[in-house]
């Protein structure tokens, strides 16, 4: 896995589940998915060697896509933005809680949750709140 990646609140999202079921709705479910932001990674070549976005569901990361490149976009606005281009898997990881902020931050390779077991995938989820005591004493 990459030495550098983005972390970013997912608005509206309470689980992966959840995540799944609405590329599911929208079509995307099986196709890279676009994230599009207004500032653009000024480390760019780090994050496309192998880097992820991941994602804070609840104040806790729980899970994490592939970044395949960065594409710009420019708005019916004129503006330039970073659309993320993701592989369309939803990787869960270990539960990692995160104060709100805004926009991305970049996430040092170190100091990312780790994937969950296969065996652990398809547990099911355990409430936000629950993750993030369980974590904050290193259980979970």
């Amino acid at each position: 896995m990459g030495n550098l990646h983005l972390i970013k609140l997912c608005v509206g999202i309470d689980s992966p589940d959840q995540l799944l079921l609405s590329r599911e709705s929208h079509g995307t479910l099986h196709t890279p998915t676009r994230h599009v932001t207004r500032m653009w990674p000024k480390r760019e070549v780090e994050l496309l060697d192998g880097g992820s976005l991941y994602w804070v569901m609840k104040g806790v990361v729980q899970a994490r896509q592939e970044i395949l490149r960065l594409d710009e976009i420019t708005g019916e606005d004129g503006i330039r933005r970073c659309g993320i281009i993701l592989k369309p898997d939803v990787i869960r990881t270990t539960a990692a809680p995160r104060r709100a902020f805004q926009g991305w931050r970049y996430l040092k390779g170190e100091d990312a949750p780790v994937d969950l077991p296969e065996n652990r995938v398809k547990d099911d989820a355990l409430p936000p709140e629950l993750a993030r005591e369980l974590s904050d004493i290193g259980l979970c």
